[in-house]
């Protein structure tokens, strides 16, 4: 009843928002292998299928939702499918601790119509909350992303360059990567949480914290 109830739910929807959080009470592999087991029934991989290829949809993915699009194949694939050894992963942060801090991020590319408000170089302080988030993948997929222009975000440091460095980079994120889009730039997927923003928030922390991801995503459709 509940992949009925989904189905019918994103065959309404534009959208598709998979939160991070904790969701799904992070147990007991994590909510990302509960999202991306889900999402491979048949008829919710339809059911996404047409959204994005048929109805001219968007997906986002934060933290955990990021992991479920990773495990999916939906970044950087564009697609739910099977997936192998060569396939990009988000695994253990390098330090083998969780961390919970601000990072500096910026936009290393708007190829995507989630990027449409902000502009190219445009520098965010944005909350992180993780102990899986460190991006991995071999180097041909790399040089691809690289090529496609689909890395949309790199952790950077306090003068705006992409960083190795564990206070920059606290996964320690090959090529500094905090967020990929799929090819199109329909998908996107990204670790920091966008959404934990508001006036109240973080008012002890410098730097631009809004992220106008949300909002680009609703003008799409307008």
């Amino acid at each position: 009843e509940s992949v009925d109830a989904f189905e019918e739910a994103i065959s309404q929807a534009q959208i598709i928002m998979f939160p991070g959080g904790f969701s799904a009470g992070d147990e007991p592999d994590g909510s990302a292998k509960f999202f991306a087991t889900a999402f491979r029934n048949a008829k919710l991989q339809e059911a996404v299928e047409k959204l994005l290829n048929e109805r001219d949809g968007l997906a986002l993915g934060i933290c955990n939702g990021f992991q479920a699009l990773i495990k999916l194949g939906l970044v950087p694939f564009g697609e739910i499918r099977p997936l192998d050894s060569t396939c990009p992963t988000l695994t253990y942060n390098a330090i083998g601790l969780h961390r919970s801090c601000y990072v500096r991020t910026r936009v290393a590319s708007v190829k995507s119509p989630w990027l449409a408000n902000c502009s190219l170089g445009e520098e965010h302080v944005i909350p992180i909350s993780h102990g899986e988030g460190r991006f991995a993948a071999d180097e041909a997929t790399l040089a691809r992303l690289i090529a496609n222009g689909q890395i949309a975000f790199q952790y950077v440091d306090a003068s705006g360059k992409p960083s190795m460095e564990t206070g920059a980079n606290p996964p320690g994120s090959l090529f500094a990567i905090e967020g990929i889009t799929s090819p199109d730039g329909r998908v996107l997927g990204k670790m920091g949480h966008t959404e934990r923003c508001g006036a109240l928030v973080g008012r002890n922390i410098p730097g631009n914290k809004f992220q106008p991801l949300f909002e680009a995503g609703v003008d799409y459709f307008r």
